[in-house]
C-alpha cells in the first residue's frame, strides 16, 4: 500500500533511484511497478433515508468495491427487530422483519475491510408508529401542580386533554409542557397554576398522529370542597361561616358542579324546588303588598317625623321652619340634584359596621382639631339615600356653610344609635375625619348635634359610587341602562381613574390610617371624572353580596383581603395595598366582583392557597404586573403604595383623558 502512495505522490530526487527486485533479481524502478490487487475498499448503502411503519419489514443493500474483494458485515448492536442477513452476494443484504418502534434512531452501518484497508457507510433507521402513552399518574404539587405523563410516538403526537369528558381549553394557568425529548419519546406535565377543588374530577390525556392515537385517563384531587373539614385552618371563635342569602355574586357556577346523584334523586330534588320557589315567591309578594300598606299608611322616619313636611327638629312637634321636601319636589333646588346619585336597597342584614379609618389613637389627633358644627335649622333634607347599620343617609341642601355660596347639596348620615357608646364613637369619629383633608378624600364639612339624632355632614358626589359608574359605563351597560346607551369608558378614562384612588390611599397612608374596606363600591364619583375615597357605611346593604358574614355579625369584604386578614385579622397598609390591586382589577372588568363564579367559602380556599385574579381582557400588561406586586403572599414583598400611585400616574399620562363622558 505504501508504494502505491509512494507513486501518487512520485516522492523521489534525481540523486536517489528505488528499484524493486523481483524472485530473478530483475531490477524494476519502483515508480514503474504495477501492485495488482491493492486497493481500498467502499461501502454505500442503497437507501441513506431509512423509514419503515412499525410492524412492516424493509430490505438494506450495501454495494462493495475493492480489490482484493473486501469482507463484508453489519453492524446491528441494539437492534431489537428480528434481521437476517447475506454478505455472499455482492451486493450484501440486511433484512428486518416486524419492524418494533423501539429501534426508531438506532444506527445501521455497513462495513467493507480487506488487506487494504476498511470502509463504513451508516444510516439511521426511522420508524413510524401510533402514540403510546407509557406513563400517567395523578397530580404532584411542586412550584406549580403537575400531572405526568410520557408519551412514545413518531411522527411526533398531538396532544390533548379532558377535564370530565369536555375539552380542556388551555390558558396560562393550565397549560401542557413538555420537558424533555428523547428520540420519539416526550416527558412533560399538564402543569395547573394555584388549582382548587373546583379543578378536581379526571383528566384524560389523547395522543394522536397519523398512524393511530392512544388516550390514558387519571383521577385529580388538589384540594377538599370547602367545608368538609379539609380545607384551610381558621380559629374557630373568630370564624363561625355562615352563607349569605346570594355567596356567589354577580353570576353562579352552579352549572359546573359535577354530582353524584342519581337520576331519581335528581326528580325529587327538582319538584321540592320547583315548592319551594313558589312557596318564596308567594311569600315576597305577600311581603310587597304590607310593605306598601306600611308605607302609605304608617309612614314615619327615624327622626319621629311624620308626613312629608316633616323637619329635623328639636322638637317632638317639629316646629321648625326647615320641611323636609320629598323626592326632591317643590323646592327651589331639585333641578340641581340630577338623577339619584346612588340607588339604595332597603334589604335590612344585621351588621357590625366596618370602621370607615382604623388605625389612629386619640393621642395621634392633631391637638388644634376643631370639628365644625352646623345648625339644624341650615340643613333640609331632600330624599333619602340609604340606610347603613350606623342609620339613614339623606341627600340635603345645607345652607350658610360656603360664604361664596348660599346653599350647597351634602350627604347627611344620622346615628340612630343614642347610646353613650355610640355617641362617644361619633364625636370621634368627627375628628378623625375633621383631620383627613384631601382632594380625593370625600370632604367631611361638619357635625349637627343639636338634639337627636346626631347628624355627620359630607360633601355630595354627583354621579355615586364607583362600582355603580363603571358599570354603567362599561360593555354591559345597554343591559342596565333606559334610553340612550353612556359611552364605555376607554383605557385612559380607567388609568386616570385608578390614580385618582392611589393618591387618595398615599395620603391615607401617610396619615397612618388604614382603610380595611377599599373597593370600588366605597369610592364616590364627582362631576368630570373626579374620583375620591369615601364610605357613608352603606355598602354593606347595597352590596350585601361582597361581603361574608362572620359569627352571625360582622360583615367581612373577604373578596379584597389578603390571606393575613382573613386568617388572622391582621389588617395594616399593605392590606389595604391588596385590597387596591383588586380595585384596580375592578376597574378594569367594568365593575364586575372578583371572583363572582365562586362562592365565599371558595374565595377562600382560593386566596389562602395562592390563587391570584386573571389578567382582564382589557387590562394593558403593566397594570396587571402592578396588580401582582399588589398579590404578593408576604406583606412586605408588595409593592410600596407610592409605587403603585408613581406607576398609576405615569401610565396615566402617556395616554390623555377626555372627560366629555359624563355629559
Amino acid at each position: 500500500m505504501w508504494i502505491k502512495k509512494f507513486q501518487e505522490t512520485k516522492f523521489y530526487t534525481e540523486t536517489q533511484d528505488l528499484y524493486c527486485i523481483d524472485d530473478n533479481n530483475k531490477k524494476t524502478a519502483l515508480l514503474d511497478m504495477k501492485v495488482p490487487n491493492c486497493d481500498l475498499p467502499s461501502a454505500n448503502l442503497s437507501n441513506y433515508n431509512i423509514t419503515v411503519v412499525e410492524g412492516k419489514s424493509i430490505t438494506l443493500y450495501c454495494d462493495t468495491t475493492g480489490g482484493p474483494p473486501p469482507n463484508v458485515s453489519w453492524v446491528v448492536t441494539n437492534l431489537v427487530s428480528n434481521h437476517e442477513s447475506d454478505t455472499n452476494k455482492n451486493p450484501a443484504s440486511l433484512t428486518i422483519k416486524n419492524v418494533s418502534s423501539m429501534d426508531s434512531g438506532l444506527e445501521i452501518s455497513c462495513v467493507a475491510e480487506n488487506i487494504v484497508g476498511e470502509d463504513q457507510a451508516s444510516a439511521e433507521l426511522t420508524v413510524f408508529f401510533a402514540p403510546n402513552i407509557t406513563f400517567i399518574e395523578s397530580p404532584t404539587p411542586d412550584h406549580h401542580w403537575c400531572i405526568p405523563f410520557t408519551v412514545k410516538g413518531n411522527p411526533k403526537p398531538t396532544l390533548q386533554w379532558f377535564y370530565e369528558g369536555a375539552v380542556l381549553n388551555e390558558s396560562e394557568y393550565i397549560c401542557t409542557k413538555i420537558h424533555v425529548i428523547n428520540q420519539s419519546e416526550y416527558h412533560g406535565c399538564l402543569q395547573l397554576d394555584n388549582p382548587t377543588h373546583l379543578n378536581n374530577g379526571a383528566y384524560t390525556l389523547l395522543a394522536k398522529n397519523d398512524y393511530g392515537e392512544d388516550e390514558k385517563r387519571v383521577d385529580a384531587h388538589f384540594m377538599s370542597v370547602p367545608g368538609d373539614g379539609n380545607g384551610p385552618i381558621l380559629d374557630p371563635d373568630v370564624y363561625e361561616y355562615e352563607t349569605t342569602p346570594n355567596d356567589l355574586g354577580d353570576a353562579t357556577n352552579n352549572s359546573n358542579q359535577i354530582t353524584s346523584t342519581d337520576v331519581s334523586n335528581k326528580e325529587n330534588e327538582d319538584s321540592i324546588t320547583v315548592y319551594v320557589v313558589v312557596g318564596i315567591a308567594a311569600l315576597v309578594c305577600t311581603g310587597l303588598v304590607i310593605t306598601l300598606i306600611i308605607l302609605k299608611f304608617g309612614r314615619h322616619s327615624k327622626f319621629g317625623m311624620k308626613g312629608p313636611s316633616s323637619v329635623i327638629s328639636n322638637d317632638d312637634d317639629s316646629a321648625s321652619p326647615l320641611h323636609h321636601i320629598s323626592n326632591g319636589s317643590n323646592t327651589p333646588s331639585s333641578s340641581e340634584g340630577g338623577p339619584d346619585a346612588v340607588i339604595i336597597g332597603m334589604t335590612k342584614i344585621p351588621v357590625i359596621e366596618n370602621p370607615q379609618y382604623f388605625g389612629i389613637t386619640n393621642s395621634q389627633l392633631k391637638p388644634d382639631t376643631f370639628v365644625h358644627h352646623i345648625k339644624r335649622h341650615n340643613i333640609v333634607l331632600k330624599r333619602e339615600l340609604g340606610e347603613g347599620a350606623f342609620g339613614k343617609v339623606f341627600l340635603a341642601e345645607c345652607y350658610n356653610l360656603c360664604p361664596e355660596q348660599g346653599k350647597i347639596l351634602v350627604a347627611v348620615k344620622t346615628l340612630k344609635d343614642a347610646s353613650d357608646n355610640a355617641r362617644k364613637d361619633f364625636h370621634r369619629e368627627a375628628e378623625l375625619l375633621t383631620n383627613l383633608q384631601h382632594e380625593h378624600i370625600v370632604k367631611f364639612y361638619g357635625v349637627c348635634v343639636e338634639g337627636d339624632p346626631l347628624i355627620m355632614v359630607f360633601e355630595y358626589m354627583k354621579h355615586g359610587d364607583l362600582n355603580k359608574f363603571l358599570r354603567a359605563h362599561g360593555p354591559d351597560a345597554g343591559l342596565m341602562a333606559e334610553g340612550n346607551r353612556p359611552a364605555e369608558l376607554t383605557q385612559s378614562q380607567m388609568l386616570h381613574i385608578a390614580q385618582q384612588i392611589a393618591s387618595g390611599m398615599v395620603y391615607l397612608a401617610s396619615q397612618h390610617f388604614v382603610h380595611r374596606d377599599l373597593a370600588t363600591r366605597n369610592c364616590l364619583v364627582g362631576e368630570n371624572l373626579l374620583v375620591k375615597i369615601g364610605d357613608f357605611g352603606m355598602s354593606r346593604d347595597v352590596y350585601s353580596t361582597d361581603y361574608y358574614r362572620v359569627g352571625g355579625h360582622t360583615m367581612l369584604p373577604i373578596r379584597w383581603m389578603p390571606p393575613e386578614s382573613i386568617m388572622y385579622r391582621k389588617f395594616t397598609t399593605e392590606s389595604d395595598v391588596w385590597s387596591l390591586g383588586v380595585v384596580l382589577w375592578e376597574i378594569f372588568t367594568y365593575g364586575k366582583q372578583p371572583w363572582y363564579q365562586l362562592s365565599n367559602n371558595e374565595v377562600i380556599e382560593c386566596i389562602t392557597q395562592g390563587r391570584v385574579l386573571q389578567r382582564p381582557r382589557t387590562c394593558p400588561k403593566e397594570v396587571y404586573d402592578l396588580m401582582l406586586g399588589c398579590w404578593q403572599r408576604e406583606p412586605h414583598m408588595r409593592l410600596n403604595i407610592k409605587e403603585i400611585h408613581s406607576l398609576l400616574q405615569n401610565l396615566a399620562k402617556a395616554s390623555p383623558v377626555y372627560l366629555d363622558i359624563l355629559g
